[in-house]
């Protein structure tokens, strides 16, 4: 085994959270800095081009997870697609840019005892983090790292979309990071001049060059070192080589909702009756790692489109020329273009729903080309009751961990009924002339499923995730029981260990989850570095409405 390299901090993970810690960190050019990452560069032009993402599962930069048979879901095994590459999920995403509503991080402060955590504690990170194309407000920020635009393309049925949406009585929404989340409008993405711009490209990539940060792909940490109760550094290979690295001062995790928990539990730190289980030694019971595992679900409605062009068929030769020479065009498209947000059923305290309209079909996880014209509208759920765990199968580090999200087990499957309700809100918007004109046949669920207990059957048959696992290493004091970190997101019961990415989310956001991760690593460094967090700041009160499609009346909601 080669000599033990020393660092101060060592960063396991090049997810959106390791880009942004390594990036700020190591802007102390006195603090030494490693960053490992599992994954290769991300160099290929199929990270760069926007519409061209689905193009990324299942290849080098996927960790291409599956979860274990999901009783509530038809039995079925699911594809969970994780980023493996620099910038994690966030160079393979949908790049849509969603903070959730404020009541998710005020339950998180009231609810969960994550202090720091409300939604005015995390403001002036979002802020801080954001440089978005419309300018600085009290709700949003200009000049920070990662660019926040609108929308360089939008095709023709996510046009239809929108319109429909409004004519049954859903509210215009231009910016649901702001004043209020319901309603439908366009996303806003994490793109610079039609391009995608990932944790990496916002925060490591203009930091890579300082002579105090070593980045290493390929690496994969097996294990953090613990001696008399402290991290003093890990084990990794690289490329297969075992090494050795010290950490002077902390080692933080950024492995994600996934391989967080499988560290920490591969390293001693976890359910001491699982951990004896799988042949590892407890350094601390933590009966919380791993558990409280939270992911959105969602499921398509379809319907055939044969007089609109499909995406796919102008990224072509000719769509991808275009891009290449201005940005624009096609290939600039998230996919998911439009949508919004909406309450499953009346007197909800906020949306329960995120929609996505989408200029073709989406079959396989976006993975087919099929070749019929088609739009889906994916229906999601972003209020989750059910939970999951991760689980070891194997002390071998190079062994994928069991992924059980629990999809739609919650006891009295409150999941599942918001999801047909959302699915018939899905329905109504067909009947809208905006799209009623381009719309033909439904292929998704279809026509013949119309009785609440067929529309059970194809929720249990249909839901994916939304890929936006949360909650496995989650925020709270060491007094709350299944709580992993303290709010300053140090690991309860060993010094020197942080974990800082999507698994310290005691519950969800409503909404995509990479902007709150990039938040959370925000607000990370500075608690790392010592320093005093950034001032509250609250831009205003909410303002939310009742909105349930197909009924015109909008009314005021709780909270």
């Amino acid at each position: 085994m080669p000599d033990t390299a020393a660092y101060d901090y060592i960063i396991a993970g090049a997810g959106s959270a390791g880009c942004v810690l390594a990036a700020r960190l190591s802007a102390d050019s006195g603090v030494r800095v490693l960053l490992l990452e599992a994954g290769p560069a991300d160099d290929a032009i199929e990270i760069r081009a926007p519409a061209a993402l689905a193009r990324l599962f299942q290849t080098a930069y996927d960790w291409n997870y599956r979860t274990v048979p999901q009783h509530y879901a038809a039995g079925r095994s699911l594809y969970w697609p994780r980023g493996k590459v620099l910038g994690g999920s966030s160079s393979m995403n949908a790049m849509i840019y969603i903070r959730g509503h404020r009541a998710d991080y005020d339950a998180w402060r009231d609810e969960y005892g994550c202090t720091g955590w409300g939604y005015a504690d995390l403001m002036p990170y979002f802020r801080r983090a954001e440089d978005n194309s419309r300018g600085a407000s009290p709700y949003h920020g200009a000049g920070g790292p990662l660019a926040v635009t609108d929308a360089r393309y939008k095709s023709a049925s996510c046009e239809a979309f929108v319109a429909a949406a409004h004519e049954q009585g859903a509210a215009a929404n231009d910016d649901f990071n702001g004043p209020r989340q319901d309603g439908v409008g366009w996303y806003q993405v994490t793109q610079r001049a039609g391009r995608r711009c990932s944790a990496a490209t916002a925060y490591l990539h203009p930091a890579a060059t300082r002579p105090n940060l070593t980045v290493r792909t390929e690496a994969l940490v097996t294990k953090v070192l613990i001696e008399g109760g402290r991290a003093t550094g890990v084990h990794y290979l690289d490329r297969g080589e075992p090494v050795t690295a010290r950490a002077d001062a902390e080692v933080i995790l950024c492995g994600g909702a996934v391989n967080s928990p499988q560290l920490l539990m591969l390293s001693g730190i976890g359910p001491a009756d699982h951990l004896v289980d799988s042949g590892i030694a407890v350094a601390a019971d933590s009966p919380g790692v791993g558990a409280n595992l939270s992911d959105h679900p969602m499921l398509p409605v379809a319907w055939s489109t044969p007089r609109v062009r499909g995406l796919w068929e102008k990224t072509g030769n000719a769509g991808v020329l275009r891009w290449q020479l201005t940005h624009r065009g096609p290939l600039a498209s998230n996919i998911a273009e439009a949508g919004g947000f909406a309450h499953s059923a009346p007197g909800l305290p906020a949306p329960d729903i995120q929609l996505y309209a989408l200029p073709a079909a989406f079959r396989d996880q976006g993975l087919a080309d099929p070749a019929e014209r088609a739009m889906t509208v994916l229906v999601g759920l972003v209020d989750v009751k059910s939970r999951g765990r991760i689980t070891l199968r194997s002390a071998d580090p190079r062994h994928r961990p069991a992924i059980d999200p629990g999809y739609l087990s919650d006891a009295d499957s409150a999941d599942a009924r918001a999801l047909v309700a959302g699915l018939k809100m899905a329905r109504e918007f067909v009947t809208a002339r905006p799209m009623a004109t381009i719309c033909d046949s439904e292929l998704a669920p279809g026509v013949q499923v119309r009785s609440d207990a067929e529309l059970l059957a194809y929720v249990q048959a249909s839901i994916v995730t939304m890929y936006h696992p949360v909650g496995t290493c989650a925020i709270g004091p060491q007094s709350r029981q299944g709580s992993v970190v303290d709010p300053e997101l140090r690991v309860h019961g060993v010094a020197g260990l942080r974990v800082a990415d999507a698994s310290v989310m005691p519950a969800a956001p409503r909404g995509n989850t990479n902007a709150p991760t990039i938040a959370i690593a925000e607000r990370a460094a500075d608690l790392i570095a010592g320093r005093a967090p950034l001032a509250a700041a609250d831009p205003g009160h909410p303002i939310d409405a009742m909105v349930i499609v197909g009924q015109a009346a909008a009314r005021p909601a709780p909270g």
